[in-house]
């Protein structure tokens, strides 16, 4: 009996107990940690002052972190049968279940990740039950393995400076730990120097010198695993430090200038005919050169050469009209005065002496410049012979040319034989020789029109050599005028007498 009065005074006093401080809620873990990627479950356990309740809320949630700086919302429980409200982000990946009897609620989250590295809350909302405790939280760690941790070299790494060295995993929980250690030239393991410091993966060197160059490595690490990076510390004097400069500049303005040489070659390529490739053997033909420019050059020659010839025959019509006429002034004077006295007689000798000399003079004039006219006939006529030897050179040119016209005669005969090999290889190609014989007949006729070109050149020298007949007649009359003058002037010297 003593014992079971125990007991109810027990269970009496529990809930006065209860029903004095209120509400109660408290986490069944407090602390836990999960891998990232898993899942984990929270429990969440609480007694209302009242045993019998209307309504019931219990919220799941996340506290603020240093690096996040905002609440996580998983989800509400409504005791009166209204739907459970879950948050946004947890769709799929949150699950509240509740137990009214057993005054529990449990939360389970899916593949958890970085950002539920947090305290997570339960809180109860009771109507009228607004005193003790209404929420409880649990620490969650959410373990992640280091990332592949950043070195970097902060200062200038030259003598008597001080630099330091960082290394940084940007991933990691627990927070890792890191830890240098330095490797010779030789790449053997070596103490740090007397006045190193090492903190939160910040390696401080102070007044480096050559023998802190060498290699270094860091070494970040957590419960889940641990990552490693590596870099090459090269401690140069100021003077070496230029002389990089200068050589890195150097070797850019060389780089420069051979990519513009190799450009300036590519383009010359370019510039250059491209080789045919070979192919089978085409049967061409090929006119002779046009002979206009050999035509138009004579042509220019012979009219330079008439324009000269017929300034100087109008030239010397002018001169013989100016002779004719002072003759004839003369002439006329002496008719006029036909008879002359005895007195006169030295005038009329001194008149006679002056008229000797004029008509001397003007005799030998004369003759000169018929002598140069001989002689422009003379160069005319060696032009003519020039003109003649290059007729000549044009028909060695034209024989030349027929010889070479034979030649693409014996080789056409010699490709005929190769054509039966030909048509087997190329089928397709025994249209295209219909139209080569086409084009070889349609050259064919052009060769008839440079024959027909060439006898009308033929009728053209016949013409001018009847020209040069023509001209050598009027320099006969020339001679006959001339001689009439002469005639004339000793009639006249015979009527002064």
């Amino acid at each position: 009996m003593t014992n079971w009065k125990l007991i109810f005074c027990s269970l009496h006093l529990m809930s006065v107990m209860s029903t004095t401080f209120g509400l109660d809620v408290t986490m069944s873990q407090a602390f836990i940690e999960v891998a990232r990627g898993e899942d984990v479950t929270f429990t969440c356990n609480f007694k209302p002052k009242n045993q019998l309740n209307e309504l019931i809320i219990i919220t799941w949630s996340g506290d603020k972190t240093e690096a996040s700086g905002m609440d996580v919302f998983f989800g509400t429980y409504y005791s009166n049968s209204l739907p459970v409200d879950i948050g946004q982000d947890y769709v799929d990946r949150a699950i509240i279940e509740t137990d009214l009897e057993a005054r529990k609620s449990t939360l389970l989250l899916k593949q958890v990740t970085l950002k539920e590295s947090r305290k997570i809350k339960c809180s109860v909302q009771i109507p009228g039950d607004i005193d003790g405790q209404p929420s409880d939280t649990t620490s969650l760690l959410v373990q992640v393995p280091p990332s592949q941790p950043i070195c970097k070299v902060v200062g200038t790494a030259e003598y008597g400076y001080n630099i330091s060295l960082t290394c940084v995993s940007e991933e990691g929980s627990p927070t890792p730990t890191y830890k240098w250690e330095g490797y010779d030239v030789k790449n053997s393991p070596r103490p740090h120097p007397p006045k190193t410091n090492e903190k939160n993966g910040v390696l401080s060197l102070f007044n480096v010198s050559m023998d802190t160059s060498g290699f270094y490595v860091c070494l970040s690490s957590n419960k889940l695993g641990s990552s490693k990076c590596n870099l090459t510390l090269s401690v140069m004097p100021s003077s070496m430090n230029l002389a990089a400069t200068v050589g890195i500049i150097g070797g850019c303005i060389a780089g420069i200038v051979l990519l513009v040489i190799i450009i300036c070659c590519c383009c010359k390529r370019k510039q250059k005919p491209e080789e045919y490739e070979v192919g089978a053997p085409v049967v061409q033909y090929h006119d002779k050169p046009p002979l206009e420019k050999v035509e138009d050059e004579f042509t220019e020659q012979r009219k330079l050469s008439n324009a000269e010839s017929t300034n100087r025959h109008d030239q010397h019509v002018e001169i013989t009209e100016t002779n004719k006429d002072k003759n004839a002034n003369l002439h006329v004077g002496l008719n006029v005065h036909p008879d002359r006295s005895p007195g006169r007689e030295d005038h009329h000798k001194r008149y006679d002496d002056y008229g000797n000399s004029y008509t001397t003079d003007r005799y030998e004039d004369r003759q000169d410049r018929y002598d140069d006219r001989k002689g422009s006939r003379d160069d005319l006529r060696d032009r003519y012979d020039d003109r003649k030897g290059s007729r000549d050179d044009l028909r060695d040119r034209y024989d030349d040319r027929r010889g070479s016209r034979d030649d693409l005669r014996n080789r056409y005969d010699d490709r005929k034989g190769s054509r039966d090999d030909l048509r087997d290889w190329y089928d397709d190609r025994k249209g295209s020789r219909d139209d080569l014989r086409d084009r070889y007949d349609d050259r064919k006729g052009s060769r008839d029109d440079l024959r027909d070109r060439y006898d009308d050149r033929k009728g053209s020298r016949d013409d001018l050599r009847d020209r040069y007949d023509d001209r050598r007649g009027s320099r006969d009359d020339l001679r006959d005028r001339y001689d009439d003058r002469k005639g004339s002037r000793d009639d006249l010297r015979d009527r002064y007498r």
